[in-house]
């Protein structure tokens, strides 16, 4: 198994080979376009794990954008007992649907002594 955690936008996600992620949108990318995300926090491949400080720099991972949607409503309601004020207000997030491609491991060259 093999799998990384990226900082995408703030937020940090687990990215799964062939595996669909839905991240907060970012509408500069057009649909089937392919990117690479060079913020890796951490990297595992089997069985050893590499993590970052704080990024890798030798890691990247490929991903394409399938789809721009909408996430389900989530509603906000406040009030303020005994004073009659009820405000009911909702909004739908907007995500994008990812699919990692593939893991991109540059080999680290070492000096010797």
């Amino acid at each position: 198994m093999i799998y990384a955690i990226v900082d995408f936008q703030g937020k940090q996600f687990k990215l799964i080979e062939n595996k669909y992620v839905y991240v907060p949108r970012f509408s500069s990318m057009s649909l089937g376009e392919k990117m690479l995300l060079d913020r890796v926090i951490f990297f595992y491949k089997n069985g050893f794990l590499k993590i970052g400080t704080p990024l890798l720099e030798n890691v990247k991972v490929e991903v394409e954008i399938l789809q721009h949607l909408k996430g389900d409503k989530i509603i906000i309601f406040k009030k303020k007992r005994r004073k009659g004020y009820k405000v009911k207000n909702g909004f739908r997030p907007f995500f994008t649907k990812i699919k990692v491609i593939s893991f991109l491991e540059k080999k680290s060259i070492k000096n010797g002594s």
